[in-house]
């Protein structure tokens, strides 16, 4: 819809292209102003508005007067920011040609186009010979995606020092943030508060996201609540370097976010084009259960690849915490057999299968199988594993090479370096040139050798090393590296494909759309992953975390856990294990196997409902509960020794208030009821306002409820 202003210049040569115009999904309203003054501006982003809206005067009640110390045409915080008019903000481009810095003032041409769920904005600037494209358009779950085009129209060479995918006003509530930091088996770790004056933000340098989480961000009105608040989440949908601005002065607040670019690294020739990666921006009202529910219908509806037709996600036993790099045929075999006893359905062997591979000092880049361990190869584990009713999986990392490996003697030159300069490790390994056609092919046609011999139905593919020196290698590594994924994708498009990066180091919506699912930590203790999943499900579904029962004590926190809470932890991702079966004792085992066949009952509610966290006053307390068909499953666990002997009641929201539902406990009743005791049925209204009193005073206690509609007939 276009609304045109009766006050603008009609003399001016862009007032033909002047009006409000707006696109609009089921929930969300976005309203941009094509002006004489700046050439786009977003003057309302928020909830859906009535179709008949008047913008004209919604315009008018949201423009600012004019202050002291402003250009006589004042310039306001923009969708495209650009200082040749007076904003002192930061620009969303930086452009050079050789030595000299490109000044862009760029205008609205007659090829823009608004409409129903997508904006075109093209700006140009003939004399720089510049051309822009904005695209905004809103996708499944209403969340907005925006990428940004620069067209070299000039004659000479044009450098990209710096462009945003997204130049994001922020609506005046949202003035605090939700940031994540981390570290290695410590990821997005949540920090609150209001946005500082001046210029804030995060970048990574290592040529993938890593763990600092400066790739995800919710602005947000102060004291946003579970269920309660307004937010705009916004994220960069790139596994390379990104940037992230959040800039306040006292007019505005504008959040940035693109790719982070070496000087030099993309240099357009005349006529070429660049286009940014997507960034993605849910704007919700709802607290942050909004957020997980705009994200999580995305995800599902429009990036996890084939995600309508995924069968069941099958229960992992992952070898890495039971053998470690001590394997063979047998020992492997043997632990397939303990895996089968407590219900595993995927055996995935980690690192240490492929020849010479006796420590993580040797041997990357040769993937095939050690015949010291398997003298036959692969196939009569595998063969032994689906015997048992079991399908294979297998580790790999190769974007990855060991300098004492037979690949490197070969060939030296393939890996990222400087010229006569040292090579750098971690892990003692060093990174392959992907970029480079015989380095890709190479490393496609050993791993399709790998899928084509065996009966592979899952690959983990890691990245545990960060890209130094970068020297402007990292944009077409990762360019590199997704069509490495999906030439393999094409070739074995059964094969599902995990993606780890030490961990949580390379998550974001690039990947996922071409995996099926992440390694949101190495860090397996449950106390630990409850803070971290509770992050992660912020915008990730359950069914994409895979989600693992680790040993005791955990090999990185040195924490005792029991069974019980360990195993119910993980039952809210994609389960698995890591331990070896064997090796517990009876009651645990027992135990585990429990807790595998409930998450197998239950794994189509928990892949398929919508999950929300459940809001708590005590921070040692956490919950999550997945809605589906009128039913529920919800996990509530506690950390810490709580302060009374009992608990505040557990309160379940979001039941139809008149109806009856039965609360029942799948692994066992926390207080046991009389053999003749009635099923206990609550009405919604009672579970949202009355709650269950739980035992949960005591730490590591975690318990299952499962929430079942009544028929309302009966």
């Amino acid at each position: 819809m276009e609304q045109r202003p009766t006050d603008r210049d009609s003399g001016d040569h862009r007032s033909t292209r002047c009006g409000y115009h707006r696109i609009d999904g089921d929930s969300i309203t976005l309203i941009f102003a094509l002006t004489s003054e700046q050439p786009v501006l977003l003057i309302y982003s928020g909830a859906r508005l009535p179709d008949d809206e008047d913008l004209v005067a919604l315009a008018a009640a949201q423009s600012p007067p004019r202050h002291g110390s402003q250009p006589d045409k004042p310039q306001r915080a923009s969708p495209w920011p650009q200082a040749e008019r007076g904003y002192s903000g930061l620009p969303a481009m930086s452009l050079r040609r050789g030595d000299r810095i490109v000044a862009a003032d760029l205008a609205l041409t007659g090829e823009t186009r608004i409409a129903d769920r997508s904006a075109r904005l093209v700006l140009e600037d003939g004399v720089a010979g510049i051309q822009l494209t904005i695209d905004w358009r809103i996708a499944d779950g209403d969340v907005v995606r925006a990428a940004s085009t620069v067209t070299n129209l000039g004659d000479e060479p044009l450098a990209i020092d710096r462009i945003a995918s997204l130049a994001l006003p922020l609506p005046p509530w949202a003035d605090h943030a939700t940031r994540f930091h981390g570290r290695w088996a410590g990821e997005m770790t949540e920090a609150t508060a209001a946005i500082p004056y001046g210029r804030t933000g995060g970048e990574s340098r290592g040529g993938r996201p890593e763990f600092g989480g400066a790739n995800w961000l919710i602005a947000h009105e102060r004291g946003i609540g579970v269920d309660d608040g307004r937010g705009v989440a916004v994220h960069l949908a790139w596994s390379g370097d990104h940037e992230t601005v959040i800039e306040r002065d006292a007019d505005s607040i504008i959040v940035q976010i693109g790719p982070r670019l070496d000087p030099g690294e993309v240099v357009l020739m005349p006529g070429a084009s660049f286009t940014t990666p997507e960034a993605v921006v849910a704007i919700v009202q709802g607290g942050r259960n909004a957020v997980r529910r705009a994200l999580h219908t995305h995800l599902r509806a429009a990036v996890l690849p084939g995600r309508a037709d995924w069968p069941p996600r099958r229960v992992h036993l992952n070898s890495w915490e039971a053998v470690g790099f001590d394997m063979d045929e047998a020992r492997l075999i043997a632990l397939a057999d303990a895996a089968h006893e407590i219900g595993v359905e995927r055996f995935v062997v980690d690192d240490g299968w492929f020849t010479g591979r006796r420590n993580d000092r040797t041997s990357l880049g040769d993937w095939t199988p050690d015949p010291g361990r398997f003298s036959n190869g692969l196939g009569p584990l595998i063969d032994h594993v689906r015997r048992r009713g079991m399908d294979f999986g297998l580790w790999v990392e190769p974007e990855m090479v060991s300098p004492d490996s037979a690949l490197y003697r070969a060939h030296p030159d393939w890996c990222i370096h400087r010229t006569q300069a040292d090579r750098p490790t971690q892990r003692h390994q060093l990174v392959l040139d992907l970029a480079r056609s015989e380095v890709s092919d190479h490393v496609f046609g050993a791993i399709d050798a790998l899928l084509s011999a065996n009966r592979i139905a899952y690959l983990k593919w890691d990245h545990n090393r960060p890209l130094f020196p970068n020297d402007g290698a990292g944009h077409a590594q990762t360019l590199a590296l997704y069509a490495l994924i999906d030439r393999l994708r094409a070739a074995h498009p059964t094969v599902e494909i995990e993606s780890c990066a030490s961990g949580g180091g390379r998550i974001d919506h690039a990947m996922l759309a071409r995996c099926h699912r992440v390694w949101p930590s190495d860090n397996n203790d449950a106390i630990e992953r409850l803070r971290i999943n509770r992050a992660w499900s912020l915008f990730l579904p359950p069914e994409a975390m895979g989600n693992h029962v680790g040993p005791s004590p955990n090999p990185i926190t040195g924490r005792r856990l029991p069974m019980d809470f360990r195993a119910k932890v993980a039952m809210f991702g994609h389960m698995g294990v890591e331990a070896d079966p064997a090796a517990m004792d009876p009651a645990d085992r027992e135990t585990l196997a429990a807790h595998i066949a409930c998450y197998q009952r239950f794994r189509a509610l928990i892949h398929g409902g919508t999950l929300s966290e459940i809001g708590f006053g005590d921070p040692s307390l956490f919950g999550t509960m997945v809605r589906q068909d009128g039913g529920a499953l919800a996990l509530v666990a506690r950390i810490d020794q709580a302060a009374d002997y009992n608990a505040t009641p557990v309160r379940f929201l979001g039941f139809d208030p008149a109806r009856g539902y039965r609360v029942s406990f799948p692994l066992g009743d926390p207080v046991p009821a009389p053999a003749d005791a009635p099923p206990l049925v609550l009405s919604g209204r009672a579970l949202a306002e009355a709650g269950l009193v739980l035992p949960l005073a005591r730490p590591a206690t975690a318990h299952l409820i499962h929430i079942e509609a009544m028929d309302p007939t009966r």
